[in-house]
């Protein structure tokens, strides 16, 4: 598998496939735990992990159209579903939609607004912010260890993938769609920020649930509502596996 998508565990007898698109400045590590029952894909950027000395990607078209060069034979040979703290796992969702006529039994959304929403579009972008009055929000919204926040040489790693990765999400545009084009549960965090979750409904043409766990932004971070996550995710998977047999 290339660089850009880790696969933790294949499990070849699943007949679905989940790909995990991290949270701006995150990597692929967090999703290793998610393998237990299906094949899982997680996507990994540029200027962290193993790709640490590698340039950062600047647009949303670059990452999306890398990480199809990647994933589209596995798109194609058995459904696909898509989990997504993060604005690109929607855009990716929309491009193999509209360009190559695929489509994830399910997606998955966490912590975001809809890209056409008010909300989001009338949002501060903190990505424009100075290096020391973002590490100021950055430390505001909690999930970032407070060791890593507090030493200068560390933040120095840390805070160009996460500042790069919400450039990207802030400046990505979407038109509302004029149908529907999937079912779409969300999760978000009690604590987070608003985010405009019922703007996703337009998306959906199945079930739209709308989770709502305890903590901020980065409550994924937590195990409890990380297994709740899961056990959702697994359950609906589990499901559609049963339509395919």
């Amino acid at each position: 598998m290339d660089k850009v998508i880790t696969c933790f565990n294949k499990c070849p007898d699943a007949l679905v496939r989940l790909i995990c698109f991290p949270w701006a400045g995150g990597g692929s590590i967090h999703y290793a735990q998610f393998n237990h029952l299906f094949s899982v894909y997680s996507v990994r950027l540029p200027g962290r992990e193993g790709m640490a000395k590698e340039p950062f990607f600047q647009n949303m078209q670059e990452i999306v159209y890398e990480v199809i060069g990647v994933i589209l034979p596995q798109l194609k040979e058995k459904p696909f579903a898509l989990f997504g703290h993060s604005m690109t796992c929607f855009a990716f969702a929309e491009h193999v939609n509209k360009v190559y006529n695929l489509e994830p039994i399910h997606m998955f959304l966490s912590g975001a607004s809809a890209p056409y929403s008010e909300a989001r579009l009338q949002a501060p972008r903190r990505s424009y912010l100075s290096d020391k009055e973002f590490l100021v929000w950055v430390t505001s919204i909690g999930g970032t260890p407070p060791e890593i926040l507090a030493n200068a040489e560390l933040a120095k790693l840390f805070l160009p993938a996460l500042k790069v990765d919400l450039f990207v999400a802030e400046n990505y545009r979407c038109s509302r769609p004029s149908t529907p084009i999937l079912s779409c549960p969300c999760f978000d965090g009690k604590e987070d920020a608003p985010h405009d979750l019922q703007a996703w409904k337009d998306m959906t043409n199945g079930d739209f649930t709308v989770q709502m766990l305890p903590g901020s932004h980065f409550y994924l971070k937590e195990e409890a509502n990380e297994k709740y996550v899961l056990d959702h995710i697994t359950k609906h998977l589990e499901t559609a596996e049963m339509d395919y047999l």
